[in-house]
């Protein structure tokens, strides 16, 4: 399955390449929420909540009513996962929140976030850097590989999704051996996420049975949608 991203910005949708330098910005809304209509799953990230340095929260929260999103992105309460699920999200994604300075997993939080809201509408974002997860923003690090917390999480969520940071917005190709060892990790859903660039890989992917996030290559036209 393709999984459409819409990744807000300073009030804009935009695509990043490596989650730092900015490649496209778009102010037409309405032309990628009538395009992305026909999708039952599209992925919803505030960069800006994501990175620490503001929000897109009413914007996120009208597309949601418009979109089956799954939205991410400085959600890092109960609370705040509530007030997308009553803004009409399908499902959030939780990246830093689970995973504490003091030890690999935070595995007491993501069982509160399970027990709080049902383990079936949470996503765990595995962001992966240089091979270990990649937190606030991907601007730090934790010293813990994928592989390692993948099984911490699995009883607490539905989907884990995982993003190449490394290919993010690059359009190069997303390193099929990872997806096949991931998915032998996990019986929960396996999203994957960075430099997908043709419908070549998400067939691919689906074949694993992995579904395939993809940005650059749908804004960049390279990919039809």
């Amino acid at each position: 399955m393709l999984i459409p991203s819409i990744d807000l910005l300073g009030g804009r949708i935009v695509q990043l390449v490596q989650g730092e330098k900015l490649r496209l910005a778009f102010d037409d809304f309405e032309y990628w929420i009538e395009k992305f209509s026909r999708f039952p799953l599209v992925q919803l990230i505030d960069l800006d909540a994501a990175m620490r340095q503001g929000d897109n929260s009413a914007l996120a929260e009208q597309i949601c009513k418009r979109l089956p999103c799954q939205v991410g992105g400085g959600i890092r309460s109960v609370e705040r996962a509530q007030q997308m699920f009553d803004a009409g999200a399908k499902r959030v994604i939780l990246g830093s929140a689970l995973f504490s300075d003091q030890g690999p997993v935070d595995a007491a939080f993501a069982g509160k976030l399970a027990s709080a809201l049902g383990a079936e509408r949470i996503v765990a974002g595995i962001d992966t850097k240089n091979g270990r997860i990649a937190v606030r923003g991907w601007r730090a690090s934790v010293d813990l590989t994928p592989d390692a917390a993948i099984p911490l999480l699995e009883p607490h969520v539905a989907a884990f999704l995982y993003t190449h940071v490394d290919g993010e917005g690059m359009m190069q190709g997303f390193p099929i051996a990872t997806a096949e060892r991931l998915r032998k990790l996990t019986r929960r859903q396996l999203i994957v996420a960075g430099g997908i660039r043709a419908q070549q890989e998400v067939d691919a992917l689906d074949a694993l049975g992995v579904d395939a996030v993809v940005g650059m290559a749908v804004y960049t036209e390279l990919l039809a949608v």
